[in-house]
C-alpha cells in the first residue's frame, strides 16, 4: 500500500509554491497521453473493452501462473565443479503482480532450499527500477533478471498457457531442460559401483501393510511323552499375517506346579522339520560362495560370491496353507495338534482357501459335572434366609434384599404401591366371625401386616394383629434344606382363601387403588386381566348364548340397558357355576359399568391453582399478561388453547398439565377460544383471592389412609350388559 501511494503521489510537484502534475507521466488534456508519450504500467489489466469490471483481486482471486525456470549458480574453489544448475518454480499471482519463486527439495542435496524469493512485487532491472513485472514479461523460453539473478524459464504448466494466448501473447516453444553435470557425474559413479556384497532385495512391506494386526489363532495340545502323568499341555499357537511368524504360549492350570514362562516360544518364523534331520550350524546362510581354482594354487583358494546360489540350500517353513484343524505340526521336534480355532481364523480360512468344516479336536475328556451344593437344614435360629447366608462363605454376610425392586416400589407420591384388602376370619365362632381385618400387601419387599378394625362394645381390642413381615405359606416343613415359600401379591385377591400362621382368611374386598393397580398391571394378576376373563367366559357361556341373552334381558324389565351389580353378579355365578372368583365377576362389572361424569367446580379449580401458585411465590401476572396481548394480534381478547398452553408453559407455572388444561378450558367461549385477560386474573392471587375451597362433586374413592375397611353397599351401581353380550356372541340382527 505504501508502495502504491508513492508511486500515485510521485506524479505531482510544486510550481510557485502550487502543486501541481509536472512529472514525465503528466497526461494531456482530457486524460489523453501527448503525442510520443510512453506510460509506464503499474498492473496487469485486460486491455480496455475486455473482461468484467470487477477489481483484480476478485476477478484474479486464487489465480497463479506457474513457470518451469533455472538458474546457473557458480561453484568457486571446488575442482570438481565451475557451476551448478538449480531447477525452480517461478509463481505470478494474477491478483496482485506478486512473484514468488521456489526451489523444490532434493534430498542429501547439502544445499538450502525451498523459498529463494518470497512473495512480493519485483522491480524491473536498472535502469527501469521504477518500474515493476508484470505479466507482459513473461513467456517461455526468455530469461527475466530477479535481484541480479538471471532465471531462464524453459516451461509452465497448460493453466499458465491458456491464460496467456487468451491475453494474446504468442507462446515460445518450450526449452530443454538442462542437467547438472556435477550430478550427472555422481551418478554416472554410483551406477558404474558394484556392491562387494550383493544382496537380494525382497519386498515385504505389501504383505506387512495388508495383512498389520491380523493374527490367526489356533488351540493347541501337545502330548508330552516324558512327563509324569502324561498329561496334555494346552497351548495356543499364533500366527501372525503380516510377515508368517509364529509364537506359542501354554495355558498353565492352575495349582499345575509348572512353572510360569512367558512363551512357549518366541516369536520367529517356524522351519518345518527336514526328513534327515535338523540342518547343521552354517548349512543355511544368506549367501554362498564359489573357489574358483579349488587347490590347483597351493593350498589357498579364489572365492567369489555365487549369484545363481547354485549350491544354496533352501529350507521351508510353515505358511498358513499348512495349518487347519486335526493336522500335527512338528515345533523343534514336539509334535502339536492343531485342536481348534477362534472366529477369525474361520472366517479367513472360509474367505481364502473354502474350507467349510471346522469341527474342533477332541483332546480330553468332558469335565465331571460339578456336585451339587447342599445346604444343611434350619436349625430354627434367625431367619432362613440369614441362616443361609451363613452356609456361603466363611465371612458372614447379611442377606441382600432387591434393592432394584425397592426403589421401583416404594412408596412415591401418590404412588402407595401398597394393596389392601379387607378380610375376615374364617371360623365357626359367632363372635370372630364378625371381625374385620385390613391385610396390607407391600409390594416393595413383599411383606404383609394385618391391622384389625375396632368395633365398639364387641369385648375385642383393635389395633395391629400382625407385625409386618414375610408370610410363610402352609404345609412347608419347618426344618428343611431348601427355601421355604412365601405369599405373593398374585395369591392376595378379593375371594381368596389364605392362612396366615394358623388364622384362616377370607378376603372380602379391596379399596379403589388396589383394583385400579391390578387392572394396570394385567402381566402380573390374571384375575384382573379382562382379556383372559372374557375368553374364560366365551368358552364356558358361547353353547348357550341365545339363552343367555334372555336371561339377561328378564334381568332387565324395563329395558333400559343397564342392570345392578347384584343381579349382575348372581347371573354370572350361574352361568360359570362357580368357577369364577369374586375378584374376576368385580373386574368384568368395573368394565362395563355406568361412568359416571363428575363436573369440576371452577371455583375449586381455580382455588388449588392459587394455593399452588402462592407456596411457590409466583407473582409474575403482568408480564403473563402482556404476553398474551401481544401474541394477540387482532385485538379481540381471546387466543387458541393450545398457545395459551404454550405460553403458559414458557413462564414455567407450577400447575399439573392436567390442572392447567382443565382450567384454560373453562375460560373458552364458544368457538374454543381462551379469554385469556378472565384466565389470567382468575389466577392472580394477589388481587383475586378466592376465600375457600367451594365444595365439589367427588367420585367416592377409597384413599389409602382413609381406607375405614367396611365394604362399598355395591363395586359398581349400574353395569351395561348389551356390550357384554356382543363381546361375547357378537352383535344380535
Amino acid at each position: 500500500i505504501g508502495k502504491e501511494k508513492f508511486h500515485k503521489s510521485q506524479h505531482w510537484g510544486f510550481c510557485n509554491n502550487v502543486a501541481m502534475l509536472v512529472a514525465e507521466d503528466k497526461p494531456g488534456i482530457g486524460g489523453e497521453p501527448l503525442p510520443g508519450q510512453k506510460l509506464k504500467p503499474e498492473y496487469s489489466v485486460f486491455p480496455k473493452g475486455m473482461g468484467s469490471d470487477a477489481p483484480a483481486w476478485v476477478a484474479f482471486d486464487k489465480q497463479v501462473l506457474s513457470f518451469d525456470a533455472y538458474f546457473e549458480e557458480e561453484v568457486p574453489d571446488k575442482n570438481q565443479e565451475l557451476y551448478r544448475i538449480r531447477h525452480c518454480k517461478i509463481y505470478f499471482y494474477l491478483e496482485d503482480d506478486t512473484i514468488q519463486v521456489i526451489e523444490p527439495q532434493v534430498k542429501n542435496s547439502g544445499i538450502t532450499q525451498g523459498t529463494i524469493v518470497r512473495r512480493h512485487r519485483i522491480p524491473l532491472p536498472p535502469p527501469h527500477e521504477d518500474q515493476f513485472y508484470t505479466i507482459d514479461h513473461f513467456n517461455i523460453n526468455i530469461e527475466v533478471i530477479l535481484y541480479a539473478r538471471r532465471y531462464k524459464i524453459i516451461d509452465c504448466d497448460q493453466f499458465t498457457k491458456n491464460f496467456l494466448r487468451k491475453m494474446g501473447v504468442r507462446l515460445n516453444p518450450p526449452a530443454d531442460r538442462p542437467d547438472d553435470p556435477y550430478t550427472k557425474e555422481r551418478q554416472k559413479i554410483l551406477e558404474s559401483m558394484k556392491p562387494l556384497r550383493p544382496y537380494e532385495r525382497i519386498d515385504t512391506l505389501k504383505q506387512f501393510l495388508e495383512h498389520d494386526g491380523q493374527v490367526l489363532r489356533f488351540f493347541c495340545v501337545w502330548d508330552d511323552p516324558e512327563s509324569m502323568f502324561h498329561d496334555p499341555r494346552e497351548l495356543v499357537l499364533h500366527y501372525y499375517l503380516s510377515d508368517d511368524t509364529i509364537d506359542i504360549k501354554e495355558i498353565i492350570p492352575v495349582n499345575s506346579g509348572r512353572d510360569a514362562v512367558p512363551l512357549f516360544l518366541r516369536r520367529d518364523k517356524l522351519p518345518k522339520y527336514a526328513p534327515t534331520g535338523l540342518y547343521q550350524p552354517g548349512t543355511i546362510t544368506s549367501r554362498t560362495v564359489l573357489n574358483v581354482f579349488g587347490k590347483l594354487v597351493g593350498n589357498r583358494g579364489r572365492y567369489i560370491l555365487d549369484n545363481r546360489k547354485t549350491g544354496a540350500v533352501h529350507q521351508e517353513f510353515y505358511r498358513d496353507s499348512d495349518l487347519k484343524i486335526g493336522a500335527v505340526i512338528n515345533v523343534w521336534g514336539r509334535k502339536i495338534i492343531l485342536c481348534d480355532c477362534d472366529e477369525f481364523t474361520k472366517e479367513y480360512y472360509r474367505t481364502k482357501y473354502g474350507i467349510e468344516d471346522f469341527t474342533p479336536v477332541a483332546y480330553k475328556a468332558p469335565p465331571p459335572p460339578k456336585p451339587e451344593k447342599t445346604f444343611p437344614p434350619y436349625t430354627g435360629f434367625g431367619s432362613e434366609e440369614d441362616s443361609l447366608c451363613s452356609c456361603m462363605g466363611l465371612l458372614l454376610k447379611p442377606p441382600q434384599k432387591d434393592f432394584r425392586k425397592f426403589m421401583e416400589k416404594d412408596r412415591s407420591g401418590m404412588e402407595s404401591n401398597i394393596l389392601r384388602f379387607l378380610a375376615k376370619l374364617v371360623t365357626d365362632s359367632p363372635i370372630d366371625s364378625d371381625r374385620k381385618f385390613i391385610i396390607s400387601y407391600f409390594l416393595s419387599d413383599d411383606t404383609i401386616s394385618i391391622f384389625e378394625q375396632v368395633q365398639q362394645n364387641t369385648g375385642i381390642l383393635g389395633g395391629k394383629f400382625l407385625e409386618r413381615g414375610h408370610i410363610k405359606k402352609p404345609g412347608q416343613e419347618l426344618f428343611k434344606s431348601e427355601p421355604s415359600e412365601y405369599f405373593k401379591a398374585q395369591d392376595l385377591f378379593v375371594g381368596a382363601r389364605v392362612c396366615f400362621h394358623g388364622h384362616n382368611f377370607l378376603l372380602v374386598d379391596a379399596d379403589e387403588y388396589t383394583f385400579n393397580y391390578m387392572e394396570k398391571h394385567t402381566n402380573e394378576f390374571c384375575m384382573a386381566d379382562i382379556g383372559i376373563i372374557l375368553k374364560k367366559l366365551k368358552d364356558t357361556a358361547e353353547p348357550r348364548s341365545r339363552e343367555i341373552r334372555q336371561v339377561f334381558a328378564a334381568a332387565d324389565p324395563e329395558h333400559s340397558k343397564v342392570i345392578e351389580y347384584e343381579p349382575f353378579r348372581n347371573l354370572i355365578a350361574s352361568i360359570t357355576d362357580g368357577a369364577f372368583s369374586e375378584h374376576e365377576i368385580i373386574t368384568l362389572g368395573r368394565y362395563y359399568s355406568v361412568r359416571e361424569e363428575y363436573e369440576m367446580d371452577l371455583h375449586f379449580l381455580l382455588a388449588v391453582a392459587q394455593e399452588q401458585l402462592k407456596k411457590n411465590s409466583f407473582e409474575n401476572f403482568e408480564q403473563l399478561s402482556a404476553v398474551f396481548l401481544y401474541n394477540d394480534r387482532e385485538k379481540r381478547g381471546v387466543l387458541p388453547h393450545e398457545m395459551c398452553r404454550t405460553i403458559c408453559k414458557s413462564f414455567k407455572l407450577p400447575l399439573a398439565d392436567d390442572d392447567l388444561q382443565a382450567l384454560l378450558t373453562m375460560f373458552e367461549d364458544d368457538h374454543k377460544q381462551v379469554e385469556y385477560k378472565k384466565f389470567v386474573d382468575g389466577l392472580n392471587w394477589r388481587e383475586n383471592q378466592i376465600p375457600a375451597f367451594q365444595t365439589i362433586k367427588v367420585k367416592p374413592v377409597y384413599l389409602e389412609d382413609d381406607f375405614s375397611g367396611q365394604p362399598s353397599s355395591l363395586p359398581v351401581k349400574g353395569i351395561k350388559y348389551l356390550p357384554l353380550l356382543d363381546d361375547l356372541f357378537g352383535k344380535e340382527e
